[in-house]
């Protein structure tokens, strides 16, 4: 009995998630897989990805990964309205930049995005390691909560991580923000 506990809880935990749905970003969701556009202007992306570039390679040391998860980021970033700085610092503090990371409560990827979106949405085939999808739903999802607190992003954020009302992990975000990632 003690062995099947942690599963219990996890499905437990998993089910409230799932009960506590907003609506909207299931909708958000479903409208953001569905666009396949690309990026119009190259130029802006390259100067920005030159400037990162030197910022991720303490935590990615190989190079094509690299640049690939810099201009993944830029793209879907954008695609969100997002600064593609605020995106690198989540990432940071969500995952540190692992791209098969997976949370105590089964948060998975660059972004720690819960599975139970995959079946909410009607995706289960998706796969939440791989870059595009999570930041796909990340941004998404930042976005959506950017959207429902008027713009605040330090009330978003704390949605983002599921800690309402406290402050701790937003300063964190902002901390890495100013530190690492804003371009001065």
């Amino acid at each position: 009995m003690l062995v099947l506990l942690p599963a219990l809880i996890l499905l437990f935990q998993s089910n409230l998630f799932a009960a506590e749905i907003d609506r909207g970003l299931k909708q958000r969701l479903v409208n953001a897989l569905a666009i396949r556009d690309g990026l119009k202007d190259r130029f802006d992306m390259n100067v920005w990805i030159t400037d990162m570039d030197g910022r991720l390679a303490p935590y990615i040391k190989e190079m094509p990964y690299r640049l690939a998860l810099l201009q993944h980021v830029y793209q879907e970033s954008l695609r969100a309205n997002l600064p593609p700085e605020l995106v690198l610092a989540v990432i940071h503090i969500e995952s540190r930049f692992d791209q098969f990371a997976i949370s105590r409560v089964g948060a998975r990827g660059l972004m720690q995005i819960m599975p139970f979106w995959l079946n909410e949405i009607g995706r289960p085939e998706d796969n939440l390691f791989n870059i595009e999808t999570n930041l796909r739903f990340g941004c998404t999802i930042l976005r959506h909560y950017i959207d429902k607190e008027s713009g605040d992003i330090t009330r978003a954020l704390a949605r983002y991580n599921g800690s309402q009302g406290k402050r701790k992990y937003p300063d964190m975000v902002f901390e890495k923000l100013r530190h690492h990632w804003y371009r001065s």
